[in-house]
């Protein structure tokens, strides 16, 4: 095997790994000698697969990314009854954070003054505020209306984002239960996706 396919296959050997560290310790508390320690390796090992601690946080932002779509794409697979946009909703519902993953880009927040953490950020919601969009339309068309949904599909696709944020930190701070993590995920996703019905009476 070639030595790039080796690199490549090691590193996504361990990113899941540094990834982890990085979500439960934050980007300043994971020293790289901790990294090293949890994978298994010498230090001089993870220099070699990245460039420093910071390319190796800016390659566990993207992990959050990859490992949402792959679990996203598996699941809008599973039913042809509803929409890959219900079907991530009713998952998320019950599984919104169980990873923890979410805290690597809370700690990226943290560390907002470094362009390359900054920029990785702002592409990453980016990436998931344009697959949520592409759900969302593809929904819409799936189930159509009657009356046009109030709520365009790009900013249904943010205001999901910011939802499933601030259910996130309902979740570390300990002032949203599980339930109430579920209803209101359920709740607010079924009416970005759908518009209300008319409730205009008919004389």
């Amino acid at each position: 095997m070639p030595r790039a396919d080796r690199s490549n296959e090691r590193r996504a050997e361990l990113l899941p790994i540094i990834a982890g560290t990085f979500a439960e310790l934050g980007y300043r508390r994971a020293t790289t000698a901790e990294l090293a320690k949890r994978c298994g390796v010498q230090e001089t090992i993870l220099y070699r697969l990245w460039a420093d601690k910071k390319t190796m946080f800016l390659a566990a932002i993207e992990y959050v990314f990859d490992i949402s779509m792959a679990i996203w794409t598996d699941i809008s697979s599973t039913s042809a009854d509803a929409s890959p946009a219900e079907q991530v909703l009713n998952y998320e519902a019950e599984h919104l954070g169980e990873l923890g993953l979410y805290r690597i880009l809370f700690a990226g927040l943290n560390e907002f003054d470094d362009p390359e953490i900054r920029e990785t950020l702002r592409a990453t919601y980016r990436r998931f505020a344009q697959w949520i969009e592409e759900r969302v339309v593809e929904h819409r068309r799936r189930e159509p209306s009657a009356e046009p949904h109030p709520v365009g599909a790009a900013d249904a696709a943010w205001a999901a984002v910011a939802l499933g944020t601030i259910i996130n930190i309902g979740r570390d701070l300990d002032f949203l239960t599980p339930s109430d993590r579920g209803r209101l995920l359920n709740r607010v996703g079924r009416l970005l996706l759908d518009p209300l019905p008319s409730t205009k009476r008919s004389d």
